[in-house]
Order: structure tokens, then C-alpha cells, then sequence
């Protein structure tokens, strides 16, 4: 009995990401709003180990000015959306942030890095959803790195970042609030790589049901979508291995802005890429695999084609040359003199003779059908 299987999503699996818009010969540090850019939304939130204070705004000079009114805490400015130029303008002059900083905020195609800037950091990362289609959303996550302060940007309203703000509200005088901004860089970076997690998993899951699927029924559909994952995979070791190396220049860092006790917590960061890496390598091998052995089953299905094909001819060839020959037609009598031609296919004459070359023609095919049978050539 055939076990069910999983149905395949037949929607193509496509990636959901910026593309570089900069003209050749742009002034560097020039930044354009896209057109597509979401309104800002400003989320504020100001801790310390026993208190947090929240604010939602749409103003800017509103959420720095809550941060001012508690210059002991640490705080964390969560920028939601880069279509509102004055939010970015008044960021930038506020803190004095270079304009090649702010451009690549805004063109948001980076890879994941970091830069000292002596006074601040500024890091990119990439942030990753996978959608029940298997569509990903590949969005820029940046952050600016001050001493009490932390500034996060991203293109969504939409993110994987719930489970720190859960652990700012609820862990009251734990590392989250102890630890300052450079331990909230570190928590939304992991949470982001812990999330590559989930999505390799999806997509392992998927590798395993269209290798299901191949040995049951190899189709095309199941060709698109072995590749559509490994399209999948590309984008997420590009990803992964920028991620890495950015680890590594963090842990690597004398900048005073991070602090020391949180290295050890950038190492365990370090060791997630790591094996995200090896997970992406690992699966990128799985699906050439599946995809070879696709090729190879469409090949062996091909040959079983061709083998029935073959058969069919090799019983019909000598029955098409007996009809052939037969077919001919020469005279048994000479028209004009009447004289018999003795030599010219008598068999036209017998009595009985379509019969007899009926039987004949059947044992011929049946003897065949013999043969290929005993060779073994009915047997899968």
C-alpha cells in the first residue's frame, strides 16, 4: 500500500529583496526615499534593571527626547519603516552620522558588516522570513551603536525581533537590562541567526518530501522546486557567511562601546553562523543530489521507453518483412501468352494461403514474446 504523500506547493518559490537602484556616477553619500519606502513608525524603549519605560510615536525629536529625560538608562530606538526623509535627516545631524552611513541605511542591499566610526558602530545585518509559500522576504536590519543608545532601522513593519522585546519586558534585572546596548545588538543579532534556523528546517523539510515524491513519481514540478531551493540556499549563505565574518570583527573589537562581558555571548552568536553554515553546505549538497538523481530517474524512465518501444518493433520487424514480401504482387501468369510463372509467388494461389501466413506470423511473435520473456526483459 502507497504511504500519502505531503502535497507540493506548485507556486514558484521566489525571494523577496531590494534591488540596487544607484545610478552610475551618483555623488557618494546621496540618499533617495523610495517610492515604495513605508512612513516611519518610532518605537522607544528606556531600561534599566528594574524599570522599562515605552513610547510610540511617529516624531522623531519626540523619541530622542524621551530617551533625554532618562540619561541614566539604556535605550533602544526602534525605527520601523524609511519612508519619512525629516526622521532620517534630523538622525543623522542629531548624531552626527556620516552621509555614506545614512546611504547605505537607506539603499538597503547591503551585506552584513560592521564599521567603527570611533564614536558609534554601525552594522548591518539580514533579516530573513519564510512565508507558507516558501517566498523570502530578505530584508536589511540596521543598527547605530552609541554608548546608552541603540538605533535599529528596518524596511517592515513586520519582523522576528518579538522574542527580545518579550525579554525586555519580562526579565526583570536580567542581561537584557544590565548589559547595555552593545547586549541588545548581540540579542537582536542572534535572534535574527536563530531564525535561519527555522528556515533551513522548513527547507530541509521540503527536500525531504520532494525526494518522496521522486521516488514514487519523478515530475517536473519537482525539478522547479529542487531548484527554487537551492535558489533559496544561495541567498542565505550569502547571508550566513557575511554574518560570520562580522561576528568575528565584533569579537576581534577594542572599541570601548561594547562591552566585555558580552563577548562570550558574541562568541555563542559566532558558533550559530557556524553551524548555519555547515547546515546550508549540507543541504546545497542534498538538493544537487536530488536534482542528479531526478536527472537520473527521467534518464531510466526514458530507457524504459525506449526498451518498450523496441520490443514492439523487434516482434513487428520480421511480420512487416513476411507482409512486405507478399506484398510484392507478381504475376503467377504471363498476361499475354498465358504461360505459368512458377517462380512467381505460387503462394498467391494456395488454398487457405492467408492462413497459413496468419499462423505463421503469430508463432513468429509469440516465439519473440518467448525469448524477450526468458531474457528477462519484462522484468523491471
Amino acid at each position: 500500500m502507497k504511504i500519502p504523500l505531503p502535497k507540493i506547493n506548485i507556486s514558484r518559490i521566489n525571494i523577496i529583496q531590494p534591488k540596487r537602484t544607484d545610478k552610475p556616477g551618483q555623488v557618494p553619500g546621496t540618499f533617495f526615499i523610495a517610492d515604495t519606502a513605508l512612513p516611519s513608525k518610532i518605537f522607544v524603549y528606556s531600561y534599566n534593571a528594574n524599570d522599562l519605560h515605552e513610547l510610540e510615536t511617529d516624531e522623531i525629536k519626540e523619541a530622542v527626547a524621551f530617551t533625554e529625560k532618562y540619561p541614566d538608562n539604556s535605550n533602544w530606538i526602534d525605527v520601523k519603516g524609511l519612508g519619512s526623509q525629516d526622521v532620517l535627516n534630523y538622525i543623522q545631524k542629531k548624531f552626527n552620522i556620516n552621509t555614506l552611513v545614512m546611504e547605505d541605511v537607506v539603499h538597503t542591499h547591503q551585506r552584513p558588516k560592521i564599521e567603527d566610526h570611533n564614536h558609534f558602530y554601525f552594522v548591518v545585518s539580514r533579516m530573513m522570513e519564510l512565508d507558507k509559500g516558501l517566498q523570502l522576504k530578505n530584508e536589511q536590519l540596521s543598527f547605530l551603536l552609541f554608548q546608552n543608545l541603540i538605533i535599529s532601522f528596518q524596511e517592515d513593519y513586520d519582523d522576528v525581533l518579538d522574542p527580545v522585546r518579550n525579554r525586555l519586558r519580562k526579565n526583570v534585572n536580567g542581561n537584557i537590562r544590565n548589559l547595555g546596548p552593545s547586549y541588545m545588538l548581540y540579542a537582536l543579532m542572534d535572534t535574527v541567526i536563530d531564525h535561519y534556523f527555522t528556515i533551513v528546517n522548513r527547507l530541509g523539510d521540503e527536500l525531504e518530501t520532494v525526494e518522496d515524491h521522486l521516488y514514487q513519481k519523478p515530475r517536473k514540478l519537482l525539478m522547479y522546486r529542487i531548484q527554487g531551493v537551492k535558489k533559496l540556499m544561495v541567498s542565505m549563505r550569502r547571508a550566513a557567511w557575511a554574518e560570520r565574518d562580522k561576528l568575528n570583527d565584533i569579537i576581534r573589537s577594542n572599541n570601548n562601546l561594547i562591552n566585555p562581558a558580552i563577548i562570550i555571548f558574541m562568541r555563542d552568536a559566532y558558533d550559530h553562523s557556524i553551524q548555519i553554515i555547515d547546515l546550508i553546505e549540507s543541504m546545497r549538497e542534498n538538493a544537487t543530489s536530488l536534482l542528479d538523481l531526478y536527472l537520473s530517474l527521467m534518464s531510466n524512465k526514458m530507457n524504459e521507453v525506449m526498451k518498450t518501444l523496441t520490443i514492439i518493433s523487434a516482434i513487428f520487424i520480421p511480420l512487416t518483412f513476411i507482409a512486405g514480401v507478399y506484398g510484392m504482387n507478381f504475376a503467377y501468369q504471363d498476361p499475354k501468352t498465358g504461360k505459368v510463372l512458377t517462380d512467381n509467388m505460387p503462394e498467391l494461389y494456395m488454398p487457405n494461403g492467408y492462413v497459413y501466413v496468419i499462423v505463421v506470423m503469430v508463432v513468429i511473435a509469440l516465439a519473440q514474446v518467448w525469448y524477450f520473456a526468458k531474457r528477462g526483459w519484462f522484468r523491471e
